[in-house]
């Protein structure tokens, strides 16, 4: 990023940018680190340093040990703002609790941790060579969505519906979610945004995918109707 070290970018200048995409880096989950299990000689250092063209963030060795399997978790529980983390937790607090009713809190971690897995290593394999980190709890958040839609399709939650303008309407989750997904793998194919790169859309249908193939085994067997006997 060419400027000069003090400048300010919004209201962030380039050491605390530098500072940012280190922490980043050691503690989010990147695509080239999970396919290869290992950490690449040089990763940023947090330090910028002043070169030709104006300043840079400096690189070096790694003065930490990292491991990328671990990295996946940790990166669960950041995010890149505070719409990012606000938003998660909106759909988890909508959608989550009757999948943890379902399963008991244990098996809702695991469950919840399994798609977050799944679509960590899952966007890595569909973009192995990015260095860019993952961070957010956005793929283990679509698993949930996923099995919901198969637990409780018939279920009506409130959605913004766009018809003329955006409408409040409480509508069955099979429409709502079935859109939603059908939205992130129009943009996960480079379609409908200019933001693509920015965001692991990619991530959120693989989770998704996860959620609903995990929710199946969730589902509880239907009782077969006994006729009386005269």
């Amino acid at each position: 990023m060419p400027a000069a070290a003090h400048t300010a970018v919004g209201n962030t200048n380039l050491a605390q940018l530098c500072d940012l995409q280190a922490f980043f880096e050691r503690w989010g989950a990147v695509p080239w680190e999970l396919v290869r299990n290992q950490v690449p000689a040089l990763v940023p250092t947090g330090h910028a340093v002043a070169t030709a063209q104006g300043a840079a963030c400096l690189a070096g060795p790694p003065s930490y040990t990292k491991i990328p399997a671990v990295s996946v978790l940790t990166a669960m529980f950041l995010h890149g703002s505070w719409t990012h983390l606000l938003g998660n937790m909106l759909f988890l607090a909508i959608f989550g609790n009757n999948i943890e009713d379902r399963l008991g809190p244990v098996r809702f971690l695991l469950f919840y941790l399994v798609c977050g897995y799944v679509a960590g290593y899952g966007f890595a394999v569909t973009d192995p060579s990015s260095s860019d980190p993952l961070v957010g709890a956005s793929g283990a958040i679509a698993g949930v969505l996923g099995a919901y839609l198969v637990l409780f399709p018939r279920a009506r939650v409130w959605g913004l519906i766009p018809v003329l303008f955006f409408l409040p309407l409480r509508v069955p989750a099979w429409l709502m979610l079935g859109m939603w997904f059908v939205l992130q793998a129009f943009y996960a194919a480079g379609y409908g945004t200019a933001e693509a790169g920015s965001v692991a859309y990619a991530a959120h249908v693989i989770g998704f995918v996860a959620g609903s193939l995990l929710g199946l085994t969730m589902r509880r067997p239907r009782r077969r109707a006994i006729s009386p006997r005269l």
